[in-house]
């Protein structure tokens, strides 16, 4: 006989480049899910009989589980949107770990931790790019040749996909609104942008891997590939060294040595100000390339690290946008550096908004386990 409490809890592991992030929820009697707790381990130190111990010390019993939801990043062809995860699953997305080498493989293994420290509890991997399943044709086909297209699953699949949508989610519920037209911006270690219309992405910066739009810590962002086979046939890279660059010594790490903003910010030497120029410059041409996509836009969310931190990275991307109508409130902008904030003057909508991918996760992992697309 099942535990009469089954389902009334649910576990939504979140795992990024350096760190495990596991959030614990508990369903409430109006059947919403309260958080029950919330702990981030840095890898590679976390180790996963710890982890069980301090989630069953906290009350989380896998006989009360209704799922345990898995970010996973870059599931290309094989994982869309969400799926349950079983063994079959997980031997499939391990052709997948050179697809986002820095967030898959550590993924694949923690999900074999949660297989085998959960063995009854259902669990559902959730594509970080599921979002972005049903870009327009025109905004995810690349011109590339069509057998290549079909025989690789070539694509643009977008990411940051949880926090996307957790900041049009966020705004609907804050503005009662069920409709418009939001430019979100997810800046952190990765960044990214996206342009949302009703709810539907319409374009998307990151593309076939999490490489592609803007600057982000250790990774260049948008580059010429020309670029690339020049340094293929004249400085003799290979493979593996293009993939280490590109992954782990690109972006602000390469500009200025550092890829925490806080540090650039503090700096007052010229590669510092060049790095945070040139990050800033990026966002702005994404922002102004979707209000020409979207025909303008009723709302500009900041979010990610960056994003809801650093007031000054905010205040000098928006600078040269304000007669495109995104005029800053510098005193409520300069006091925004936790939590949900309007820094917007009166009649722009500019606004921060954390990302609660948690939820997110959640969210999708129950529409999994109802049958439906996440």
């Amino acid at each position: 006989m099942a535990h009469p409490l089954r389902g009334q809890q649910a576990l939504a592991v979140n795992l990024g480049s350096s760190s495990l992030k596991i959030t614990g929820f508990a369903r409430e009697q109006n059947r919403t899910w309260k958080r029950l707790l919330y702990r981030n381990w840095p890898l590679p130190e976390a180790d996963p009989e710890e982890i069980a111990e301090l989630l069953a010390g906290s009350g989380i019993r896998e006989d009360q589980l209704l799922c345990i939801a898995h970010r996973y990043v870059h599931g290309g062809a094989i994982l869309p949107r969400s799926a349950v995860l079983d063994g079959k699953l997980l031997e499939r997305l391990g052709s997948t770990a050179a697809l986002a080498p820095l967030h898959n493989p550590p993924a694949l293994q923690w999900m074999r931790e949660f297989l085998r420290l959960y063995p009854s509890a259902t669990q559902i991997a959730v594509a970080d790019s599921g979002f972005f399943a049903d870009l327009p044709e025109a905004a995810r086909r690349y011109p590339l040749p069509a057998e290549l297209v079909a025989e690789h699953a070539l694509r643009r699949y977008g990411f940051h996909g949880l926090a996307h949508g957790a900041m049009w989610r966020r705004w609907c519920e804050i503005t009662g609104r069920s409709r418009g037209r939001l430019i979100t911006l997810q800046l952190g270690a990765g960044c990214s942008a996206a342009a949302i219309k009703d709810g539907k992405p319409l374009a998307t910066s990151m593309g076939f891997t999490p490489l592609e739009g803007l600057v982000m810590g250790r990774r260049a962002g948008d580059l010429d590939p020309g670029l690339l086979l020049y340094l293929q046939q004249t400085a003799g890279l290979e493979a593996a060294a293009l993939d280490d660059m590109l992954n782990r010594r690109a972006g602000l790490t390469a500009l200025a040595g550092s890829d925490d903003m806080r540090t650039l910010l503090g700096r007052d030497d010229s590669e510092a100000k060049l790095a945070v120029d040139i990050f800033c410059r990026g966002v702005r041409k994404y922002i102004g390339a979707y209000l020409a996509e979207l025909g303008g836009a009723d709302a500009l969310i900041f979010s990610g690290g960056i994003g809801e931190h650093q007031p000054r990275v905010r205040a000098q991307i928006l600078a040269p946008l304000k007669p495109l109508g995104f005029p800053l409130d510098a005193a409520a902008n300069a006091s925004a550096n936790s939590g949900e904030a309007d820094i917007g003057t009166a009649g722009a909508d500019i606004r921060v908004l954390p990302a609660d991918e948690a939820r997110e996760l959640l969210r999708s992992a129950e529409q999994q386990l109802q049958g439906g697309d996440s």
